[in-house]
């Protein structure tokens, strides 16, 4: 690098070793992410497992939990916490999920839902 004044002047291999550093992040990117797509939906509640579901149809589910209720909503290939009792409100705000591996959890209800497909990324569920 060469100094012009009080800036560093970036040089062609300064270029290079950048490019090469996105081209080798976007490959690690592309090559450990899980893309692939969710066909089942664990719900635990207190640590157990109380169903495993096919999210191939649409459905409402209500699980009690310590707070009261926290409703989840299958549609075709995607889930999600539509409402629980809980104060902030996170497990909602997450929103669908679609991808295996996806997780929503309302900790202060003790519920939670994990999306699964052909092959697992991780062994257990803990709170």
């Amino acid at each position: 690098m060469k100094t012009s004044g009080a800036w560093i002047r970036p040089l062609s291999g300064d270029y290079l070793i950048f490019i090469i550093a996105l081209a080798l992040l976007g490959w690690l990117f592309s090559h450990y992410w899980n893309w692939q797509a969710a066909t089942r939906l664990q719900i635990h509640q207190g640590g157990q497992l109380i169903a495993t579901l096919t999210l191939d149809q649409q459905r409402e589910l209500s699980v009690s939990g310590p707070l009261g209720i926290t409703r989840i909503e299958i549609d075709h290939g995607r889930a999600r916490v539509h409402s629980s009792p809980c104060t902030n409100q996170y497990c909602v705000h997450q929103g669908w999920l679609s991808h295996a591996g996806q997780a929503s959890f309302c900790l202060p209800n003790r519920v939670s839902i994990r999306l699964m497909g052909a092959s697992s990324s991780y062994d257990s569920l803990n709170y």
